[in-house]
């Protein structure tokens, strides 16, 4: 397999091969918590420090591995780091874990983590391991900030409600009502809201990359037109 360069390994993390938009992973907890901007954070800074620690250790230890025992090896790793997270959270943000609940401990389950284990980390030196879990991780990071957002804004007409649970007194003022009177829509914080949400992104990511291949083929099409030249013939073939 080739090694991929850093530039293509934060492209594929933040929009190629984004992990929520692209390979559609870890849904139970990306439609389950994102109600609110501090749910989605929470759990997308909790899941990207798992994705990092994983895919560090899977790296360095990828070579002292038996492929017997590498799946369970890898899981055994990734259930240390979200032990790590989940008391982490539990000191300083206790009522963000309680609001969370089991979709913290569920990190472990998520395909996304483990897929990136197998299929970048043990295989890459630790840099680029280390590289690849920190974008994926982002990029399952904003998605989850932007259905929290949607959601959040559609539902209850509120922006960054309640993010003291993450940020401390700091951030107890920072609740945006960019609507006066607005009238909840219960609709968008229900699961159902959340679904429609994430198909919604996933549709604007598509329109976006179609318009991208639109032009890159214009250009092409522009391109070979300028290099091309019409030579004129005279005379008469035999």
């Amino acid at each position: 397999m080739a090694t991929k360069t850093s530039r293509e390994i934060i492209r594929d993390g933040l929009w190629s091969n984004n992990p929520a938009l692209v390979q559609v992973l870890g849904l139970c907890p990306l439609l389950a918590v994102t109600s609110t901007v501090v749910n989605a954070l929470g759990l997308g800074l909790a899941t990207l420090l798992v994705l990092m620690g994983s895919n560090l250790a899977v790296s360095l230890i990828r070579n002292f591995v038996n492929e017997s025992v590498r799946l369970p090896a890898f899981v055994m790793i990734i259930a240390s780091f979200v032990t790590c997270a989940e008391l982490l959270m539990q000191a300083y943000t206790y009522e963000l874990y309680q609001i969370l609940g089991i979709f913290i401990p569920l990190i472990v389950t998520n395909c996304a983590i483990l897929g990136r284990a197998d299929a970048f980390a043990s295989r890459n030196p630790p840099g680029l391991a280390l590289l690849d879990g920190a974008m994926m991780g982002l990029g399952f990071l904003l998605v989850l900030v932007m259905l929290g957002a949607m959601r959040e804004l559609i539902g209850q007409g509120t922006l960054f409600a309640d993010m003291h649970l993450l940020l401390g007194p700091v951030a107890a003022e920072w609740t945006l009502r960019p609507f006066a009177d607005y009238p909840n829509m219960l609709f968008m914080m229900l699961p159902p809201g959340a679904f429609m949400g994430l198909g919604l992104l996933i549709a604007l990511k598509n329109v976006i990359d179609s318009r991208i291949e639109e032009k890159r083929k214009a250009a092409q099409v522009e391109t070979v037109s300028a290099g091309t030249k019409r030579v004129r013939v005279t005379g008469s073939l035999s």
